[in-house]
């Protein structure tokens, strides 16, 4: 199955409150004055300048939050070490997954062999966690519990067989200094190609509602030389071009 990404909710006017805070560092006059003359051409001008100079603080008090769908475990553990952010997933532990979904790797989802074994494999750790589900909930049961607390405290067991690939949902809120951090880090080439596809997804989202903000955001090669020294891709001008025309 394919990710799939929403950019639910964001700081209204994210640009604007971020100059506002920005000229307030240097202002002698309040806050009222400032948003007053603020124009559009205005912030978007000062936001250029701003971004050019590497002065991050301003832009954390904006926030962004997304829907993410059909990612798997697997990259859930890569998302969850950024850790300047919130995170609300779907639970194994209360929700019963009668037939779990689960991501394929593209080079295994374009290979018959290996695609064969790994939707083998997929088939029986379901099996397993139905059956181990039912045993643990006939025990606790037995052992006088209710119908309903047998099978979360059944589920919370029977959910370890389940594997990295396993399907979830999550529900992700950074502000704009950690996705900036996010990009730098997940858009990059020796990125894991999955959280790879989502960074590149939300970006291209931000991008439609901050384009000023996130123009130069991407892998440190946008910006910068390559950091990753004798790992590089060794394509630092191709994806420099990549992500200053992403839409």
């Amino acid at each position: 199955m394919s990710i799939k990404v929403k950019l639910i909710e964001y700081t209204p006017n994210p640009e604007k409150v971020i100059a506002s805070a920005a000229k307030l560092c240097y202002s002698a006059v309040g806050i009222d004055e400032i948003q007053e003359n603020l124009e559009d051409e205005k912030t978007a001008k000062f936001l250029n300048m701003l971004m050019s100079y590497g002065h991050e603080s301003p832009i954390e008090h904006v926030s962004f939050t997304f829907a993410i769908e059909g990612v798997s475990r697997s990259l859930t553990h890569q998302l969850v070490r950024h850790r300047i952010a919130s995170f609300s997933q779907q639970s194994q532990r209360y929700v019963r997954l009668d037939q779990f979904k689960y991501i394929v790797p593209p080079e295994i989802e374009n290979n018959e062999e290996a695609k064969k074994i790994f939707i083998e494999a997929m088939n029986k750790d379901q099996e397993a966690y139905d059956k181990l589900t039912e045993i643990l909930k006939s025990k606790y049961l037995k052992d006088g519990m209710k119908k309903l607390q047998a099978e979360k405290k059944a589920i919370e067991d029977a959910r370890y067989v389940f594997p990295n690939a396993c399907e979830t949902k999550i529900i992700v809120t950074m502000n704009a200094r950690s996705l900036m951090n996010f990009f730098k880090h997940r858009c990059c080439n020796r990125a894991q190609w999955e959280i790879r596809s989502l960074a590149e997804e939300m970006l291209k989202q931000v991008k439609q509602v901050a384009p000023i903000l996130f123009k130069y955001a991407g892998p440190s090669c946008v910006n910068d030389k390559c950091p990753e020294g004798k790992m590089t891709c060794g394509k630092m001008q191709e994806i420099r071009e990549k992500y200053l025309n992403l839409k």
